[in-house]
């Protein structure tokens, strides 16, 4: 099968190099037979738009399945498949069998052609309708495993929950994928930049906690209205998010709306409450919704395999975890908007708004900025370490003195392995909107040295304070004087507008 030259990426695709790069080196690779390839994504991600861009570079067939009967959507897709191979007349298949066997066979090989790209977008409608279908695409998928074939054929879907589970234990397509890309949200750099605020990073934490790294909601459900500055912010909000004109006044309840395994929406909605209230873990959710611990499985269940929660484990305790919501918005929609709706679709946004400014800072921009601290400390901020990275995380510890647990936002530990001891290289703590002083750094220094007492290896360990709101004098001079393994990162740090001192050496 012949190589041929790999198209750049499209000036107007924003971000996403990497999964540009994964597409164009599955759709190009000289092999011979047919390739799978799964991508998937919450709404609202831009999967179409990367995916319609990548046709058009590459060439070959785009379909975009909606939500139809399985006779219509099979009338859909004979129609567009005949577009493609330049039918004057649509295709009429008789049943999805039919139709599988066409579309591969459009792939025959043939001497000097590149592979055919094929791409089914939002694939669940079609799976719901007509159940055959992964059956059937793994039929001509083994066939054409051993047969030639030029097929690269792209499915993709936004319902998160049908989409993982089309590679997973018995489903006919598992094991038969050579490309499993998530579309995620832009991170929150990135997110600053396609939203225009990399000048004022405190406008940037503030619209990331709100509205995520989520491509639409600026272009397509705002039509770039936009803040321009840090003042314009509140105002912006009532005329956006808050406002009942606004497309994204309802997004939150459509988002959980969409997901196909979510059927009771008033006890995920619940959940998802208890979440944005502060009860992060089960038995904190289960007792804010009235419910026991073992009835809500399901739903947590359901929530994390659709990406809208997430259980992150304590690193310092085994066994233990607690609940995050991933999707801004939601967040925001059940911390702010839910408790006052009826006020809100009133037109009253301006005062609502004003009352929230506590719970918007607990609730809403506290947790997203821990978040964003462990993100940091993903990506730019490993150069802090001294070490390797590890596990990224969060957790309580206990101070052995004083038998009080201090609550460590941002952690990194690596196991032990090898005869050598577990290892700590950095213990975080972040804050919103308080200036950190030296009580803050004391604390953390309590709890290195309880880990220290565990048996940890704390010898390289830095002590990390972030905020949004900036570092007492006193604490400044303790960072810049040295021999306490402690680094300050506020907004500027984050966003690559300073660049901290590293704690050694």
């Amino acid at each position: 099968m012949q190589r041929r030259a790999r198209p750049s990426k499209p000036s107007h695709v924003f971000d996403r190099d990497a999964e540009w790069d994964g597409l164009a080196a599955f759709v190009d690779r000289p092999l011979p037979h047919a390739m799978l390839g799964i991508v998937s994504g919450r709404r609202r991600m831009g999967k179409t738009y990367l995916l319609r861009a990548l046709v058009e570079q590459h060439g070959g067939f785009y379909f975009g399945a909606t939500a139809a009967t399985a006779g219509e959507s099979l009338r859909q897709f004979g129609a567009a498949l005949a577009a493609y191979a330049g039918s004057p007349v649509p295709f009429s298949f008789a049943t999805w069998d039919d139709a599988v066997s066409y579309l591969f066979g459009l792939a025959e090989p043939q001497s000097g052609v590149a592979p055919l790209l094929v791409v089914i977008d939002e694939f669940p409608y079609l799976a719901k309708t007509a159940a055959e279908l992964p059956s059937l695409i793994q039929r001509e998928i083994d066939r054409f495993q051993v047969e030639e074939s030029r097929m690269r054929l792209l499915l993709c879907g936004s319902a998160m929950s049908v989409m993982g589970g089309l590679l997973a234990s018995t489903a006919p397509l598992r094991g038969r994928a050579q490309l499993e890309l998530v579309v995620r949200p832009f991170g929150f750099r990135a997110a600053a930049d396609f939203w225009g605020a990399t000048g004022s990073p405190a406008l940037a934490a503030r619209l990331h906690a709100v509205v995520g790294g989520t491509p639409a909601y600026r272009r397509q459900f705002l039509a770039d209205d936009v803040p321009g500055s840090l003042e314009e912010f509140d105002e912006w909000i009532c005329r956006t998010v808050l406002s009942p004109l606004s497309p994204l006044f309802r997004e939150a309840r459509y988002l959980l709306a969409e997901e196909a395994d979510i059927r009771e929406t008033a006890l995920y909605h619940s959940v998802l409450a208890a979440v944005a209230q502060g009860n992060t873990t089960r038995g904190g959710i289960a007792g804010y919704i009235g419910r026991k611990s073992v009835d809500i499985s399901h739903p947590l269940h359901v929530l994390e395999d659709s990406h809208l929660l997430v259980r992150e484990a304590d690193v310092f305790r085994a066994g233990k975890s607690q609940y995050r919501i991933t999707e801004p918005l939601i967040n925001f929609y059940e911390a702010v908007m839910r408790p006052s709706w009826a006020r809100l679709e009133s037109g009253q946004a301006a005062d609502v708004w004003a009352q929230s400014a506590e719970r918007f800072a607990a609730q809403v921009a506290g947790p997203h900025f821990e978040a964003m601290c462990r993100e940091y400390v993903l990506g730019p901020g490993q150069d802090l370490l001294s070490s390797s990275l590890g596990e990224v995380g969060g957790g309580l510890v206990t101070d052995q003195a004083t038998r009080q647990q201090i609550q460590v936002d941002v952690a990194v530990v690596e196991s032990g392995s090898g005869g050598r001891k577990p290892a700590v290289h950095l213990l975080g703590e972040a804050k919103w909107g308080t200036v950190m002083g030296l009580k803050h750094l004391e604390r953390l220094t309590r709890a290195r040295e309880s880990l220290a007492g565990r048996g940890m290896d704390v010898s390289r360990c830095a002590l990390a304070s972030f905020s949004a709101a900036g570092f007492s004098d006193s604490l400044r001079g303790r960072a810049a004087g040295g021999g306490t393994g402690a680094v300050l990162i506020g907004l500027d740090e984050l966003y690559g507008r300073a660049t901290p001192a590293r704690p050694f050496g």
